[in-house]
């Protein structure tokens, strides 16, 4: 039989909205996740896309990303491992510190992890060296660094593809845990579409932009749509 938490999560899901009882959500916001719901919905759209296929964490992510890009085409290229969602939920309720590759990320996620779990939201620039070294990128060497200070770690890479291989190449020689999460959107077009097939091929738990779309938004937004779910969950279980 389900659990609680998730019967409320479908039923919240399945009204268009999920209900809000901590005052987490401005109007605003749930009246464009509705609008955003309805516009997928629509059949003779371009943009129609079958949200119902997905699980319905995958869909409040998806619903948030389209919310912080205004682009209704970006859902049909969201992509998730199996059990993603939960894992990043699960980990980041249990105050998992979060990486991100720039600081623009990570001051898009610190008023959220701030609301919630105070989970520590750091960029990889603060480990990384003045000069990028030889064949490499700052954010990679700080990647590097950060990954082993803190393992097991939600990870977001929304920029540096070279910071995204590196992680790859660190878990897969087992130099480094398995992050709890990869929330993999790097944006742009030199080593984007490699560093998110590799990704793809890796594993690893997952949730990616394909194309070469991203950014620093994005990835703050997949990230906050957890961290809002897994806060609500938490409040609809108090008396």
């Amino acid at each position: 039989m389900p659990s609680p938490i998730k019967l409320r999560r479908d039923l919240c899901v399945e009204a268009g909205l999920a209900a809000d009882r901590s005052g987490l959500d401005h109007p605003i916001f749930s009246e464009s996740i509705r609008l955003i719901r309805a516009a997928l919905a629509d059949p003779q759209a371009s943009h129609s896309f079958a949200l119902q296929l997905l699980q319905p964490l995958e869909q409040e992510v998806v619903l948030r990303l389209v919310h912080s890009s205004g682009d209704l085409t970006l859902a049909a290229d969201v992509r998730f491992s199996e059990g993603a969602c939960e894992a990043g939920l699960r980990a980041l309720a249990a105050g998992a510190t979060i990486i991100t590759d720039t600081a623009m990320a990570a001051a898009a996620i610190a008023p959220m992890a701030r609301r919630t779990f105070q989970n520590a939201v750091h960029s990889v620039l603060d480990w990384a060296p003045a000069k990028a070294p030889p064949g490499s990128t700052r954010a990679a060497a700080g990647m590097e660094r950060a990954l082993q200070e803190h393992p097991g770690a939600v990870v977001l890479v929304g920029s540096a593809p070279t910071a995204l291989e590196l992680l790859l190449d660190q878990v897969a020689a087992g130099l480094t845990p398995t992050p709890a999460l990869v929330i993999g959107m790097p944006v742009g077009f030199v080593g984007v579409a490699e560093s998110k097939r590799h990704l793809a091929e890796s594993g690893l738990p997952q949730i990616r932009l394909e194309g070469s779309r991203g950014g620093a938004g994005l990835v703050g937004a997949a990230a906050n749509a957890l961290l809002r779910r897994a806060w609500l969950d938490q409040v609809t279980l108090e008396p």
